[in-house]
Protein backbone atom coordinates (compact mmCIF):
# COMPACT_ATOMS: atom_id res chain seq x y z
CA UNK A 1 0.00 0.00 0.00
CA UNK A 2 1.38 3.24 -0.72
CA UNK A 3 0.94 6.47 0.92
CA UNK A 4 -2.14 7.27 -1.36
CA UNK A 5 -3.94 4.55 -0.49
CA UNK A 6 -6.27 3.43 2.77
CA UNK A 7 -8.41 0.29 3.50
CA UNK A 8 -12.33 1.15 3.30
CA UNK A 9 -15.01 -0.77 5.72
CA UNK A 10 -18.53 -0.80 5.35
CA UNK A 11 -20.40 -1.99 8.08
CA UNK A 12 -23.96 -2.98 6.51
CA UNK A 13 -27.04 -4.74 8.11
CA UNK A 14 -26.15 -7.82 5.90
CA UNK A 15 -22.81 -7.40 5.08
CA UNK A 16 -19.58 -6.31 5.98
CA UNK A 17 -17.07 -5.02 3.09
CA UNK A 18 -14.34 -4.05 2.75
CA UNK A 19 -11.21 -2.89 0.13
CA UNK A 20 -8.21 -0.63 -0.22
CA UNK A 21 -8.67 2.11 -2.10
CA UNK A 22 -6.80 4.58 -4.21
CA UNK A 23 -7.10 7.80 -2.90
CA UNK A 24 -6.74 9.77 -5.56
CA UNK A 25 -8.85 7.78 -8.19
CA UNK A 26 -11.41 7.13 -5.80
CA UNK A 27 -11.59 3.62 -6.86
CA UNK A 28 -10.79 0.02 -5.45
CA UNK A 29 -6.98 -0.48 -5.40
CA UNK A 30 -7.58 -4.07 -4.58
CA UNK A 31 -10.14 -6.88 -4.50
CA UNK A 32 -13.19 -6.37 -2.33
CA UNK A 33 -13.69 -8.48 0.63
CA UNK A 34 -16.94 -9.40 2.43
CA UNK A 35 -18.19 -11.41 5.29
CA UNK A 36 -21.76 -11.52 6.42
CA UNK A 37 -22.61 -9.51 9.62
CA UNK A 38 -22.76 -11.80 12.34
CA UNK A 39 -26.06 -12.36 13.82
CA UNK A 40 -26.56 -10.94 16.40
CA UNK A 41 -24.56 -7.93 15.50
CA UNK A 42 -23.04 -7.58 18.98
CA UNK A 43 -19.67 -5.29 19.46
CA UNK A 44 -17.17 -7.84 20.11
CA UNK A 45 -18.30 -10.30 17.22
CA UNK A 46 -18.93 -7.53 14.58
CA UNK A 47 -15.18 -6.13 15.83
CA UNK A 48 -13.81 -10.11 15.61
CA UNK A 49 -15.21 -10.04 12.02
CA UNK A 50 -13.81 -6.90 11.39
CA UNK A 51 -10.28 -7.96 13.10
CA UNK A 52 -10.19 -11.19 10.90
CA UNK A 53 -10.85 -9.11 7.89
CA UNK A 54 -7.68 -6.89 8.53
CA UNK A 55 -5.64 -9.94 9.64
CA UNK A 56 -6.46 -12.63 6.57
CA UNK A 57 -7.72 -10.19 4.13
CA UNK A 58 -6.27 -6.51 4.32
CA UNK A 59 -2.58 -6.81 6.33
CA UNK A 60 -1.62 -4.27 4.53
CA UNK A 61 -0.02 -1.52 6.27
CA UNK A 62 -1.59 2.12 6.34
CA UNK A 63 -4.96 4.54 7.36
CA UNK A 64 -8.16 2.22 7.52
CA UNK A 65 -11.48 4.10 8.20
CA UNK A 66 -14.83 2.34 8.83
CA UNK A 67 -18.46 3.31 8.13
CA UNK A 68 -20.80 2.62 10.84
CA UNK A 69 -24.79 2.49 10.74
CA UNK A 70 -25.14 4.52 14.10
CA UNK A 71 -24.76 8.13 14.71
CA UNK A 72 -20.59 8.85 15.59
CA UNK A 73 -20.39 11.31 18.33
CA UNK A 74 -16.07 11.21 19.64
CA UNK A 75 -16.04 7.76 18.07
CA UNK A 76 -18.63 6.82 20.22
CA UNK A 77 -22.39 4.98 18.90
CA UNK A 78 -25.07 7.61 20.32
CA UNK A 79 -28.10 5.10 18.46
CA UNK A 80 -27.87 1.51 16.75
CA UNK A 81 -29.40 0.92 13.58
CA UNK A 82 -29.93 -2.61 12.34
CA UNK A 83 -27.57 -3.76 14.76
CA UNK A 84 -27.68 -4.49 18.01
CA UNK A 85 -28.26 -2.07 20.65
CA UNK A 86 -26.00 -3.01 22.84
CA UNK A 87 -23.78 -0.48 20.62
CA UNK A 88 -25.13 2.27 21.97
CA UNK A 89 -22.86 4.06 24.63
CA UNK A 90 -19.76 2.46 23.41
CA UNK A 91 -16.74 3.32 21.95
CA UNK A 92 -16.34 1.91 18.55
CA UNK A 93 -12.82 3.15 17.50
CA UNK A 94 -11.29 2.15 20.95
CA UNK A 95 -12.84 -1.31 20.58
CA UNK A 96 -11.93 -1.76 16.63
CA UNK A 97 -7.97 -0.77 17.70
CA UNK A 98 -8.60 -3.09 20.39
CA UNK A 99 -9.38 -5.74 18.10
CA UNK A 100 -7.36 -5.14 15.50
CA UNK A 101 -4.38 -3.86 16.61
CA UNK A 102 -4.32 -0.45 14.69
CA UNK A 103 -6.34 2.94 14.64
CA UNK A 104 -9.50 2.97 12.96
CA UNK A 105 -11.40 6.42 12.22
CA UNK A 106 -15.38 5.66 12.61
CA UNK A 107 -18.34 7.67 11.12
CA UNK A 108 -21.64 7.29 10.17
CA UNK A 109 -22.09 4.83 6.91
CA UNK A 110 -24.11 7.05 4.80
CA UNK A 111 -22.16 10.20 5.61
CA UNK A 112 -18.78 7.84 4.14
CA UNK A 113 -20.95 7.17 1.48
CA UNK A 114 -21.37 10.73 0.71
CA UNK A 115 -17.89 11.45 1.24
CA UNK A 116 -17.46 9.69 -1.79
CA UNK A 117 -19.88 10.73 -3.81
CA UNK A 118 -18.79 14.42 -3.51
CA UNK A 119 -15.55 13.92 -4.10
CA UNK A 120 -15.76 11.27 -6.52
CA UNK A 121 -18.71 10.90 -7.81
CA UNK A 122 -21.81 12.18 -8.72
CA UNK A 123 -21.82 15.15 -6.30
CA UNK A 124 -18.23 16.36 -7.34
CA UNK A 125 -18.32 19.70 -7.74
CA UNK A 126 -21.93 20.80 -6.86
CA UNK A 127 -22.62 23.58 -4.29
CA UNK A 128 -25.58 24.22 -2.48
CA UNK A 129 -27.71 21.71 -0.52
CA UNK A 130 -26.94 18.33 -1.65
CA UNK A 131 -28.58 14.87 0.46
CA UNK A 132 -27.35 11.68 -0.66
CA UNK A 133 -29.78 8.91 0.54
CA UNK A 134 -28.85 5.05 1.06
CA UNK A 135 -31.97 2.62 0.33
CA UNK A 136 -30.40 -0.34 1.76
CA UNK A 137 -31.06 -2.35 5.13
CA UNK A 138 -32.17 1.18 6.36
CA UNK A 139 -32.12 4.71 5.22
CA UNK A 140 -29.52 6.33 5.70
CA UNK A 141 -28.40 10.01 4.54
CA UNK A 142 -25.64 12.41 4.56
CA UNK A 143 -25.97 16.08 4.29
CA UNK A 144 -23.71 18.54 2.18
CA UNK A 145 -24.02 22.08 2.21
CA UNK A 146 -21.72 23.96 -0.43
CA UNK A 147 -19.58 20.63 -0.23
CA UNK A 148 -19.25 20.52 3.54
CA UNK A 149 -20.78 17.47 5.30
CA UNK A 150 -23.20 17.92 8.16
CA UNK A 151 -22.61 14.50 9.72
CA UNK A 152 -24.87 12.44 11.87
CA UNK A 153 -28.34 13.73 10.29
CA UNK A 154 -30.36 10.29 10.86
CA UNK A 155 -33.29 11.46 8.16
CA UNK A 156 -34.15 7.72 7.42
CA UNK A 157 -36.23 8.09 10.58
CA UNK A 158 -38.36 10.96 9.65
CA UNK A 159 -42.32 10.06 9.35
CA UNK A 160 -44.26 9.54 6.45
CA UNK A 161 -47.83 8.88 6.70
CA UNK A 162 -47.11 8.11 10.81
CA UNK A 163 -44.60 5.91 10.40
CA UNK A 164 -40.85 5.79 10.21
CA UNK A 165 -39.71 5.95 6.44
CA UNK A 166 -37.04 3.39 6.39
CA UNK A 167 -39.60 0.97 7.67
CA UNK A 168 -41.95 2.08 4.67
CA UNK A 169 -39.17 2.88 2.36
CA UNK A 170 -36.05 1.14 2.58
CA UNK A 171 -34.62 -1.81 -0.48
CA UNK A 172 -35.25 -4.06 2.57
CA UNK A 173 -38.82 -3.36 3.02
CA UNK A 174 -39.33 -4.04 -1.32
CA UNK A 175 -37.86 -7.43 -0.25
CA UNK A 176 -39.73 -7.93 2.84
CA UNK A 177 -43.00 -7.36 1.56
CA UNK A 178 -42.60 -8.40 -2.25
CA UNK A 179 -43.26 -4.73 -3.73
CA UNK A 180 -43.04 -4.46 -7.43
CA UNK A 181 -40.76 -1.85 -8.84
CA UNK A 182 -43.90 0.26 -9.39
CA UNK A 183 -45.16 -0.15 -5.49
CA UNK A 184 -41.86 0.45 -3.74
CA UNK A 185 -40.74 3.74 -5.89
CA UNK A 186 -44.58 5.54 -4.92
CA UNK A 187 -43.28 5.02 -1.40
CA UNK A 188 -39.34 6.49 -1.75
CA UNK A 189 -41.50 9.45 -3.84
CA UNK A 190 -43.32 10.28 -0.59
CA UNK A 191 -40.06 10.27 1.12
CA UNK A 192 -38.00 12.34 -0.55
CA UNK A 193 -40.99 14.37 -1.31
CA UNK A 194 -41.27 15.09 2.35
CA UNK A 195 -37.44 15.62 2.18
CA UNK A 196 -37.88 18.31 -0.46
CA UNK A 197 -40.42 19.97 1.93
CA UNK A 198 -38.20 20.20 4.25
CA UNK A 199 -34.72 21.21 2.95
CA UNK A 200 -35.07 22.46 -0.33
CA UNK A 201 -31.92 20.28 -1.78
CA UNK A 202 -30.64 21.15 -5.07
CA UNK A 203 -29.58 17.71 -5.47
CA UNK A 204 -30.66 13.99 -4.17
CA UNK A 205 -27.88 11.42 -4.57
CA UNK A 206 -29.84 7.73 -4.77
CA UNK A 207 -27.34 5.25 -3.11
CA UNK A 208 -27.57 1.63 -2.10
CA UNK A 209 -27.53 -1.87 -4.03
CA UNK A 210 -30.87 -0.65 -6.42
CA UNK A 211 -28.74 2.56 -7.21
CA UNK A 212 -27.00 0.07 -9.86
CA UNK A 213 -30.82 -0.29 -11.30
CA UNK A 214 -31.76 3.07 -11.45
CA UNK A 215 -33.91 3.16 -14.60
CA UNK A 216 -36.36 0.56 -12.34
CA UNK A 217 -37.81 3.19 -10.43
CA UNK A 218 -35.91 6.72 -10.76
CA UNK A 219 -37.83 7.74 -14.11
CA UNK A 220 -41.17 6.62 -11.99
CA UNK A 221 -40.88 9.81 -9.57
CA UNK A 222 -41.14 12.85 -9.58
CA UNK A 223 -39.73 15.40 -6.85
CA UNK A 224 -38.80 19.03 -7.39
CA UNK A 225 -34.72 18.37 -6.44
CA UNK A 226 -33.50 16.40 -9.72
CA UNK A 227 -32.19 12.95 -8.57
CA UNK A 228 -29.53 11.05 -9.77
CA UNK A 229 -28.20 7.03 -9.01
CA UNK A 230 -24.89 6.89 -7.05
CA UNK A 231 -21.85 7.05 -9.25
CA UNK A 232 -19.69 4.87 -7.21
CA UNK A 233 -22.81 2.57 -6.53
CA UNK A 234 -22.58 0.32 -3.66
CA UNK A 235 -18.62 0.85 -3.48
CA UNK A 236 -19.13 4.68 -2.12
CA UNK A 237 -19.52 3.55 1.46
CA UNK A 238 -16.19 1.37 1.34
CA UNK A 239 -14.60 4.60 -0.82
CA UNK A 240 -15.95 7.58 1.88
CA UNK A 241 -14.52 5.17 4.88
CA UNK A 242 -11.33 5.12 3.46
CA UNK A 243 -11.27 8.97 2.74
CA UNK A 244 -12.11 9.35 6.37
CA UNK A 245 -9.96 7.25 7.79
CA UNK A 246 -6.50 9.11 5.67
CA UNK A 247 -7.82 13.08 6.11
CA UNK A 248 -10.06 12.85 9.02
CA UNK A 249 -6.88 15.28 10.97
CA UNK A 250 -7.97 17.76 8.21
CA UNK A 251 -11.42 17.02 7.63
CA UNK A 252 -14.71 19.56 8.62
CA UNK A 253 -16.50 17.07 10.31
Amino acid sequence: MNDRQAIGIDIGGSAIRAACVDLDQGAMAGPRRSVDTPRPAVPDAIAGAIAALLRDELSEPGPVGAGFPAVIKGGIAMTAANVARDWIGTNVEALFAAATGRPVAVLNDADAAGLAEMRFGAGKGRSGVVIMVTLGTGIGTGLFVDGKLVPNTELGHIEVRGKEAELRASAAVKTKKKLSWKAWSARVEEYLQAMDDLFWPDLFIIGGGVSATPEKFLPRMKVRAPMVPAALANDAGIIGAALFGAERPRADV
